[in-house]
């Protein structure tokens, strides 16, 4: 279990990574706290937490409330784009490069360890585990999108889910090279192949930004560093489909999490 810390530091960096998808610019958050009671040294732990993700992710704190009863913590966080420039879902062309900006799986790969499920070496699962805790979101390059790429998301329910999204906003269907996907040496290491591609493809937890970009914007974002993996491409038609090596469909039955299904 991760220190009390650690909990603030989540939510924020979550809330935070919608930001990112949108190409914002983090301004502020507000906070609703609810303790069934009030312990200072919970207090202190919080708000090191709380403290540590505002200055990760440039937020103020601007207000909110706190009340008694049962605990629950809430996170609401606002930016700023330029008139006309948000990133979207809806723009996705035939044509386009599907990219993502880091690797995938690692948050899935983690949940085993944050249930006691499976055990790993230190190394690998201070690694892991620090990924699930304390995610990243990927803020700068979402602004270095802007005006480049064509739709973006950040993938929280997993990689198919949400490309999901994209496909039936845009109109347009993903091509996903199952080869292509890049993952971590730990995801690799803990996991064989197959077990990784899954959790690369379908689990979650990842907040890293996926977005689709015409082929010619591709070196001017490598020149600056920004870390973008092709992973496919957009053609006509609509759904996301998975091929292999040889182009063919290698599809999983299972995309990600489903909002408010009762079987999860």
């Amino acid at each position: 279990m991760r220190p009390l810390s650690a909990w603030p530091a989540r939510a924020g960096a979550v809330s935070a990574s919608d930001l990112a998808a949108m190409g914002a610019r983090p301004v502020a958050f507000t906070l609703a706290l609810t303790l069934p009671q009030v312990d200072a040294d919970w207090l202190q732990a919080f708000a090191r937490g709380l403290n540590h993700m505002a200055l990760g992710c440039s937020l103020r704190l601007i207000g909110g409330d706190t009340t008694r009863g049962p605990l629950s913590l809430t996170l609401t966080v606002f930016g700023a784009v330029p008139a006309g420039s948000a990133l979207t879902r809806s723009g996705a062309c035939a044509g386009d490069l599907l990219c993502v900006g880091g690797a995938l799986g690692d948050g899935a790969g983690a949940l085993p360890l944050v249930l006691k499920q499976r055990s790993a070496e230190a190394s690998i699962a201070e690694a892991l585990l620090a990924r699930y805790w304390s995610p990243q979101p990927q803020l700068a390059l979402g602004q270095a999108l802007r005006g480049r790429a064509t739709s973006a998301l950040d993938i929280s329910d997993g990689l198919l889910a949400d490309c999901g999204h994209i496909a039936r906003a845009s109109g347009v269907r993903l091509v996903v090279e199952r080869d292509r996907l890049p993952m971590s040496d730990q995801l690799l290491t803990l996991f064989d192949l197959p077990s990784a591609r899954q959790a690369a493809l379908s689990g979650g937890d990842d907040y890293i930004l996926a977005f689709t970009l015409p082929s010619g914007h591709l070196a001017s974002l490598l020149d600056e560093g920004w870390p973008v993996h092709v992973i496919g491409r957009v053609e006509k038609g609509q759904g996301v489909v998975v091929v292999d090596g040889a182009g063919l469909d290698v599809t999983p039955d299972t995309r990600g999490y489903q909002h408010f299904d009762s079987a999860q």
